[in-house]
């Protein structure tokens, strides 16, 4: 089974870095988790934040945010959009779904013709 986090959205900040003090090159990174396996793959509603400097070359951990960066944080925060959480089903599952129909079918009608 695969756990990956894949990028929905990137936010360039005009905030300062906490840092570097530069007022160009902070952003903000949003990615959502996706499950996968031989079975199924599933979109999550777990969401990571990432924010980084490119100037500086650092992760900004929320320990050093400012109250500005904590704002702004939260507006894009409720401006973002994630994508629904959904599951597919794959080959597998579905062989195996209608596999496990097939045999049950079979069983209940060697029980009911040996009965009669």
């Amino acid at each position: 089974m695969t756990e990956q986090f894949i990028f929905i959205k990137k936010v360039d900040l005009n905030n300062n870095c906490p840092i570097c003090y530069n007022n160009d090159g902070l952003h903000l990174t949003c990615s959502q988790k996706v499950v996968e396996n031989n079975f199924y793959k599933s979109v999550t509603s777990e969401i990571k934040y990432d924010m980084a400097c490119d100037n500086c070359k650092s992760i900004i951990y929320p320990v050093n945010w400012t109250d500005d960066i904590e704002r702004v944080f939260e507006y894009h925060k409720k401006a973002f959009n994630p994508r629904n959480p959904s599951m597919h089903l794959k080959k597998a599952s579905w062989l195996a779904i209608i596999s496990g129909v097939i045999i049950a079918v079979c069983i209940v009608s060697v029980l009911v013709y040996s009965q009669l």
